[in-house]
């Protein structure tokens, strides 16, 4: 049987006014695939190879085409999204029939003009559609290890773990709750540091440098955010993470490794309502 999706090797083995009738070498049958002429107007000789796509038109027939799609069964890419339709997203694939997202495959809002992270799916019509929710497509065999820099789409955003990243449109990726600073969403591409690769070949992923990095762009920071706001600013050792990491984008931590590096430096002091500009 010849799977819809895919590109496949088949021979000609029949001819007619509609077009080429092709399939695998030395098989006969009522799978025999159609190449039609009208669309393909090459002309092929009995018992050529050519290489095709395989997928259903508009009339919902299996035919094949010799122009490849930008994705086929088993990849993942970035499609734009050329149409909203009471039915879903409509994705432009490189073929005549548009690619349907529907609705109940789709992460966070879609508008006309979007780059969306897709794989495809058959669906229980036997029609190809795409599908955001790409999880099980990634892969665990990445070529990255520990501190390594690569950069990412954001495909899925979950409260209770964070956010999950597929790197190099490839590999699977998540930033935990507590390394997230900064507002993101889905279809977001992001810049990240590999904090570890996990057995499983997951990788754990980080926003920020590696901490020896960050103490010199934290410290300045906290000086510009005093600086901004008179030379006082109501946070200290006291202060909750969740209040940090809101006012300044950066975790309880690597503030009070920034304010130890200032305070080393002479540059502000510790009072009972928080700190304050010496300079």
């Amino acid at each position: 049987m010849i799977e819809i999706g895919k590109m496949h090797k088949l021979q000609v083995i029949g001819k007619s006014e509609m077009g080429t009738y092709l399939n695998f070498k030395n098989a006969r049958g009522r799978d025999d695939i159609l190449l039609p002429k009208n669309k393909e107007p090459q002309e092929f000789e009995i018992g050529d190879e050519i290489e095709v796509f395989v997928y259903k038109d508009s009339e919902d027939k299996t035919i094949a085409t010799l122009k490849k799609p930008k994705l086929t069964m088993g990849e993942l890419g970035l499609l734009r999204v050329v149409d909203i339709t009471k039915f879903g997203a409509f994705l432009d694939w490189g073929l005549p029939k548009d690619l349907l997202l529907p609705f109940r495959e789709q992460e966070g809002e879609i508008t006309k003009g979007d780059l969306c992270l897709v794989g495809l799916y058959i669906d229980d019509n036997d029609k190809i559609c795409a599908t955001m929710h790409i999880y099980n497509l990634l892969s665990t065999e990445s070529p990255y290890k520990k501190n390594d820099r690569a950069r990412g789409t954001v495909y899925s955003i979950n409260k209770d773990y964070g956010m999950f990243v597929a790197v190099d449109n490839t590999y699977h990726g998540l930033i935990h709750n507590n390394e997230l600073y900064g507002n993101y969403t889905v279809g977001n591409n992001i810049e990240v540091r590999v904090k570890k690769v996990r057995e499983d070949g997951k990788l754990e992923l980080s926003l920020r440098e590696e901490a020896y990095n960050e103490i010199e762009g934290d410290a300045q920071k906290i000086m510009e955010r005093l600086n901004s706001s008179g030379g006082t600013l109501p946070i200290n050792d006291n202060s909750s993470p969740d209040y940090i990491k809101a006012e300044l984008k950066i975790s309880k931590r690597a503030f009070k490794r920034a304010i130890g590096r200032l305070l080393k430096e002479g540059a502000v002091k510790i009072t009972e309502e928080g700190i304050e500009r010496m300079w």
